[in-house]
């Protein structure tokens, strides 16, 4: 379990691979499936909300921590995207793809401001430092209506 002050702009690359894989709470760590979905957030200028496809390196929350992170995360502004998914597969990686030669050794043949698809054919040579899924089954709702809509937790 977590413990101390979070760090909101900070985390760590073990924890977002772990929360990504499992579907779990970027806060909590525990599952984060809710009655309406995957609860997904996003700055309120990170996405197109009307586009039919989304990839996104932040883990879910749970029902409990939605409100909080809106509320203490800075980069989300107290006004962030909510995307409630019904599935959230996995999409590939953003990193640093690297090469070998033997004038230069091992060296960063790029630096991609995208996310690499699994199928890409430089993937074997990425240094990843985050895993992607990809929304395409999603409502995007503000934080208001998504707090009508979801059960009181406890």
């Amino acid at each position: 379990m977590p413990t101390g002050e979070p760090q909101w702009k900070f985390m760590h690359p073990y924890r977002q691979m772990m929360t990504m894989l499992k579907l779990h709470c970027q806060v909590c760590a525990g599952p984060a499936r809710t009655s309406l979905g995957f609860i997904f957030l996003a700055g309120p200028k990170d996405h197109d909300s009307t586009a039919s496809t989304i990839h996104t390196n932040q883990p879910p929350v749970c029902a409990k921590h939605a409100r909080v992170a809106a509320a203490l995360c800075p980069h989300l502004e107290k006004n962030p995207m909510v995307f409630l998914a019904q599935s959230a597969p996995l999409y590939g990686v953003s990193g640093v793809v690297y090469g070998h030669s033997a004038r230069s050794g091992v060296h960063v043949v790029a630096r991609p401001d995208h996310a690499l698809p699994f199928h890409h054919p430089n993937i074997r040579t990425v240094l990843a430092s985050q895993l992607i899924r990809r929304l395409s089954s999603f409502r995007p709702v503000d934080m208001g209506e998504l707090m009508r809509e979801l059960p009181p937790v406890a």
